[in-house]
Parts: structure tokens; sequence; C-alpha cells
């Protein structure tokens, strides 16, 4: 008995020796090794580290996207040269072959498609030629930059306003669930889903012709289309761009705002927003600070594809309102086999949604911080 008594207490005096090196630090203690400055530096260092290897897989990423992209645009049965030959025969003009073959050497058709796509990368890669349109007979690069300048300008707007309609709304229903403000939005949401963009497009010409006198279609009055870029060219691009911008921004907020309501009614009754609450938090930065972060996931990871959706998305919204974007001359390329216009066009919009791939996981790493970079 004796032994056994001695044995245990020398078990518990072990025990109290050994238990303070087993217990974790104190909160504060915690907090001081997580802002010390040699590991904001490592986590700095690994997210340069990160961005490195996405850049570095972009090359060739771009390089097997381009290629597919050209090899699809061949695919159809002729070329360009056939789709020409074909729009002469509509007004009864005839193309003999001896005239046929002359296009297609002029225009490098005769070549394996392999050759033609290593010549075209090369042009990129030298000298930034993106090769010459068949259709327009003029550098590819000289009609798609200022077309894809107001495009991203257009496709940027649409994101900031779908963005700054949709989370609001989306935390206001979850939060006020099942009121009436929630079946109202909701209601919306369902409105903005069903209805078609090219007829709100249409409908709201009308309205702004009709009610407002407003110029609609286009981007920009007649008197500045061909007019060089100034603060007043500026000016009246603001003014043309809210009607395209709420036809696009119309249907992606709808989507988003029941994604926000979704995540935000799963954050709510979740143990930790319950603490907070019980400490005292106010309502305001409670949800700020706790589960907006992490419903705020879905939005961010939108980004990838958001972008290009915006650009390749809205052929019909563009060609209803007549916007001088990428869509119409991408989908005029297409139709008539201009693979080197066409194949611009899909490469850049290919690069849209590798940076914007890249922007969402950065932005996923900051912001939510269950996500760390291995």
């Amino acid at each position: 008995m004796a032994q056994s008594g001695a044995c245990h207490a020398a078990a518990i005096l072990l025990h109290q020796l050994i238990a303070p090196i087993k217990r974790r630090p104190p909160r504060a203690a915690l907090s001081l090794m997580r802002s010390c400055p040699w590991q904001r530096s490592l986590r700095d260092i690994a997210m340069l580290v990160f961005i490195g290897k996405r850049l570095l897989w972009m090359i060739p990423s771009l390089f097997a996207i381009s290629f597919l992209a050209f090899v699809l645009i061949q695919l159809p049965p002729g070329d360009y040269v056939t789709t020409y030959i074909a729009t002469l025969a509509s007004s009864n003009e005839v193309v003999d072959q001896n005239t046929a073959a002359q296009l297609r050497e002029r225009f490098g058709l005769d070549q394996p498609m392999l050759i033609q796509y290593l010549k075209w990368m090369w042009g990129i890669l030298s000298r930034g030629d993106f090769g010459i349109s068949f259709e327009w007979q003029q550098p590819v690069s000289g009609l798609i930059w200022e077309r894809m300048a107001l495009t991203v300008i257009l496709a940027l707007a649409a994101l900031i306003a779908t963005w700054a309609i949709a989370l609001p709304i989306g935390v206001y229903s979850a939060v006020k669930k099942y009121s009436i403000g929630d079946y109202f939005f909701t209601a919306f949401t369902f409105l903005g889903l069903a209805i078609p963009s090219f007829l709100l497009a249409l409908v709201l010409m009308y309205v702004a012709a009709v009610e407002f006198g407003q110029d609609v279609g286009g981007l920009f009055s007649s008197q500045f289309e061909t007019a060089p870029w100034s603060i007043a060219k500026m000016l009246d691009l603001l003014s043309h761009l809210w009607l395209p911008v709420v036809i696009l921004a119309v249907s992606s907020t709808a989507s988003l705002i029941r994604v926000m309501r979704a995540n935000m009614l799963d954050e709510l009754p979740k143990p930790y927003v319950t603490t907070a609450r019980a400490k005292g938090l106010s309502e305001f930065r409670l949800l700020v600070k706790y589960p907006l972060r992490i419903a705020l996931n879905p939005f961010i990871s939108t980004i990838a594809w958001l972008l290009p959706n915006l650009i390749s998305g809205s052929v019909v919204v563009a060609i209803v309102l007549n916007l001088p974007t990428a869509a119409p001359l991408l989908l005029q390329a297409l139709m008539a086999q201009d693979m080197y216009l066409a194949g611009a066009f899909v490469l850049l919009i290919c690069a849209l949604t590798l940076i914007g791939s890249l922007i969402s996981d950065i932005l996923l790493a900051l912001v939510d911080p269950r996500i760390r970079l291995e």
C-alpha cells in the first residue's frame, strides 16, 4: 500500500511538471506569434511564390488554348475563300478555280494547318502581330484593341454594378429571412433570371428613347464615334454606358443574390456567430467581420468566369444595342472563318479568364483565413 501510494504521488507530481509544457500558450502569446514580422514575411514570400508559379503555368496554358482555338476555328468545312466565293455567288458573281487557288496562296491557306499556326504564333511573339484580317483587309491589332478596351470597360462596370447590388441585397435577405423585403427581392431575382437579356434591352431602349428622349444604341453619340479620345468623349461614353450595364447586370445580379443569401443562411446559425453575438458585438460588425467574409467566397470565385462571360455572353445584347464591342466582331469573324481575327479574340478572352482565376485565388487567400497557400 505504501509503495502504491508513493507511485500515485509520483505520478501526480510528474503530471504537474509535464502539464505546463503540453498546455497551449495563452491567446495573447498566440496573437504575438502570428503577428511576428518574420511570419508575415514568410506569408508574403509564399504569396509571391504562388503568383510566380501561376504566371509560369499561364504560358503553356495560353499556348495550348491558342492551338485548340486555332484548330476549332478551322474545323468547319471549307475556309475563308470558300465563304467568300459563296458570298459572291449569292450576287451572281462567279469565281473560277484559278482565282480561288490564287486567293488561298495569297492568304496562306494552301499551307498545312500546323505551319499556319506556327507562323501566326511567331508573329505574335516576335512582333506583336496578330496577322491580317481576311474580311477587313486590315491588321488584326488595329481592329481588336479599341473594341477590347471598350469591352473591358463595359465588363468591369457591369461587374461593379452587379456586386454593389447583389452583396447588400443578399445579406439583407438572409438576415431578414421570410420578411416582406425578402419575398420582394426573391421575386426580383426570379424575374431577372427569367427575362431574356435581348427583350430587356428592347424594353429599356424604348423607355429611354420615348420617355426620356435619350439617344440609344451604341456607346457614343454620332459626333464622338470617330473623334479622338478626350474628356468630352469620356463623358459621352459614361452617358451611354448605363443602359448596357443595367441590362448585363440584371441576370448576374439575380443569380448572385440567391448565392449570397444561401451562403449567409448557412453561416448565421453556426456557433462562432452565436459566440460573437454573446460577447456583445454589434450586429453590423458581427456580420461584416465573421459570416460575410466566409460567404464572399463564391463572389470572389466568380471573377474567373464572370469577365469572359460578360464579354462573350453579351453577343445578342451587343447586336441589339449596336455596341462597338468585341462580341459582334467575334461572331462575324467566326461566321466568315476569318481565323486570325477570331483566333486573336479567343486568345485574349482566354487570357482574361486565366488572369481572372489568378485574381480570384489571391483575393480568396486574403479574405478567407481558412485558405492557406501550400
